[in-house]
């Protein structure tokens, strides 16, 4: 029995695993950081996998276990005291034939979105997954119509902060 949930949780888990590696992404600004919260959420959602009723698709129950628990980390570690990350130091060199503006645009996407609230953060992530509203209400555990109200404000905001 326990050998069959193992079994399943694998399946489930590495099917979705980008919905982690997405989710840390957003949440984290360095590769250690993106390790650890992954490893995190990993353990998170196998310590909830039991509880798991099927009510919904695997990846939407996932997306709410990696996301409650990147929220949680992300406010932990505010409370300690910020340090400079040593990739913002390190000079780099770049090949003269690289065009790096779609990298440049997606730097610059998720250094505004590392500005938005929590919140704000899950919507936005959601939305770029391309998520309908109904499956991004119920992973946040919010009304069809406040998800609405909310993503059009978290919008606006990185309109503001990408074009002030």
């Amino acid at each position: 029995m326990q050998k069959d949930l193992e079994n399943k949780f694998l399946i489930d888990f590495e099917t979705n695993q980008n919905i982690a590696h997405k989710i840390c992404r957003i949440y984290t600004t360095n590769k250690d950081a993106h390790n650890d919260l992954f490893q995190e959420i990993t353990i998170q959602v196998w310590k909830n996998y039991s509880k798991f009723r099927g009510d919904s698709k695997f990846s939407t129950w996932m997306y709410r276990v990696a996301l409650n628990t990147a929220i949680s980390l992300y406010r932990k570690s505010t409370r300690q005291p910020k340090t400079q990350d040593f990739n913002d130091v390190v000079y780099k060199i770049q090949a003269t034939a690289y065009d790096d503006t779609e990298e440049l645009q997606l730097k610059a996407l998720y250094k505004a979105i590392h500005k938005l609230s929590d919140i704000e953060k899950a919507l936005i992530f959601l939305y770029l997954e391309d998520k309908p509203y109904k499956e991004i209400a119920e992973t946040l555990g919010i009304s069809n119509g406040n998800a609405r109200v909310k993503m059009n404000r978290a919008k606006e905001k990185l309109k503001n902060i990408l074009n002030p």
